[in-house]
């Protein structure tokens, strides 16, 4: 096997695997209790824009559509790219879930448009389903503003789009 894509298979192991554990932390929560609902509402309460979380991911923030929310999230992965000589700088992961239930929705379709800081519109970028999320390595290669719309067709046939925006400093 190429040398490449013996790193790339497990840069994106390494990356559902980590993702597999949050999902399943988020299983164990007890989503009937007051207690948790108070957190709920108050997290979604919050400015998630381009707030800084751990291991250079940003969360980019939620929208809701139709009865679903989407949570998308960038992660800077250009120190490993790099290493495997690939041009890709972060993975995009968006995450779907009913907004009236709280179950996750893991089936359907998505794809990606970034609009660069210079305001140029990439073509549609195919977000593949990964253990919880969809997402793709993508290459943002100025300082500034990304906009990021996510279009879907999710399992209850419905056509969705979501917007995110970052500032990349």
């Amino acid at each position: 096997m190429n040398k490449n894509l013996i790193l790339a298979l497990t840069l994106i192991f390494t990356l559902s695997t980590t993702l597999s554990g949050m999902a399943m932390s988020h299983e164990k929560m007890d989503h009937g209790s007051m207690e948790n609902h108070r957190s709920m509402e108050k997290h979604a309460s919050m400015n998630h824009d381009s707030m800084e979380m751990a291991g250079d991911t940003a969360m980019l923030g939620n929208v809701i559509q139709e009865n679903v929310k989407a949570m998308a999230h960038l992660k800077d992965v250009q120190a490993a790219m790099t290493k495997m000589d690939m041009k890709e700088t972060h993975h995009f992961m968006v995450m779907f879930v009913n907004s009236a239930t709280g179950e996750p929705i893991e089936h359907g379709s998505a794809a990606l448009k970034i609009v660069s800081p210079s305001g140029i519109e990439s073509g549609p970028v195919k977000l593949m389903g990964m253990q919880g999320h969809f997402g793709a390595d993508i290459t943002l290669n100025e300082k500034g503003n990304y906009t990021f719309t996510v279009g879907t067709k999710l399992a209850d046939g419905e056509k969705r789009q979501f917007q995110f925006t970052h500032i990349l400093r």
